[in-house]
């Protein structure tokens, strides 16, 4: 992988092409008392458009392409990098791959052990601290303890530790959208073999009786998933070539797993990728998935030194 061709851009642009991998129609992502996130673009067509996936989804999807779940640990070549697991005594809950604000979570920072809340407080310098945060002390303890927050962000909302301001956007972030799309408007019925009858479930009865519900799914002209990783932001955590590569790789392997194998998004929204392609810098290359995972032990290794001895670091959870 050619890193040098990235020196002179602050961001790395990717788009991709999808299509549903069956039919036409695909079920986007729906919010509560919304539904789809429908709009129009600001041209003379009005063109309509959906937001088929949110960032805050995407994020997601691209942390859990490197777990790997039957070993419950990350995947094979980026073994050795930091991350947090939580443990009730031998069992064990999350870890901060996992959890939905990494290191933030409630389970590492809110149990009786406080022993990882203090190691961050004495890192961090935040005992009543005042004035402006250091953002690579900040940057050089996350990568101690769970270097993916330096690509998904971290927000570290507790009063002790700088009043809560210690936090770092998201450099690796996705959407997807949907562009002229139409709806399509169908229904089903939920069908009681044993009382069908419509009285009993409008007297309340939650799930008896036949029920019918109405549903949206939609086409689409095309459909683009687009990232973006902010390469300005890696190398202002001032840690170095090696650490800066190795975010680099493994952003790409993120990306690239994500399209060749997490394109099921829901039951009904089942994609596939037709083309790849990146936008800035338009010389640059896309590594295969296979030449990453060929590369990322050799990057893990040279960024071993930002690593605890034990990179794998054990909470243990009791509540409070």
């Amino acid at each position: 992988m050619n890193f040098k061709a990235l020196e002179n851009t602050n961001r790395l642009l990717i788009e991709a092409d999808l299509k549903p991998l069956q039919g036409t129609r695909f079920q986007p992502t729906g919010f509560p008392d919304l539904g789809a996130a429908t709009y129009q673009l600001p041209n003379e067509n009005r063109t309509e458009m959906v937001l088929l996936e949110s960032a805050q989804s995407v994020a997601n999807r691209l942390e859990n392409t490197i777990w790997d779940e039957v070993a419950q640990d990350v995947i094979e070549p980026l073994r050795g990098i930091s991350y947090v697991v939580v443990k009730e005594d031998a069992e064990v809950l999350t870890n901060s791959l996992l959890e939905a604000h990494r290191i933030n979570s409630f389970y590492l920072l809110e149990g009786k052990d406080k022993s990882f809340v203090n190691d961050l407080k004495s890192e961090l310098d935040a005992l009543d601290k005042k004035g402006a945060i250091d953002p690579h002390k900040l940057a050089v303890t996350l990568a101690k303890y769970d270097i993916n927050s330096l690509l998904h962000g971290v927000f570290l909302a507790k009063k002790e530790l700088a009043g809560g301001r210690f936090r770092l956007a998201r450099a690796l972030s996705g959407f997807i959208e949907a562009y002229n799309v139409r709806p399509v408007q169908f229904g089903g019925v939920k069908l009681d073999r044993v009382d069908p009858t419509k009285a009993e479930a409008k007297k309340g009865k939650k799930g008896k009786g036949n029920i019918l519900y109405a549903r949206t799914e939609y086409t689409a002209e095309a459909i683009t998933a687009f990232f973006s990783l902010d390469l300005a932001q890696l190398r202002n955590y001032r840690l170095g070539d090696d650490a800066t590569d190795l975010l680099i790789a493994i952003a790409l392997y993120k990306i690239r797993s994500f399209l060749e194998d997490g394109l099921r998004l829901r039951t009904a929204c089942d994609l596939e990728c037709t083309d790849i392609r990146v936008t800035r810098p338009e010389k640059f290359a896309l590594p295969k998935r296979d030449e990453l995972a060929t590369l990322l032990p050799k990057l893990v290794k040279a960024a071993r030194p930002l690593f605890n001895d034990e990179p794998v670091r054990v909470v243990q959870y009791q509540q409070a």
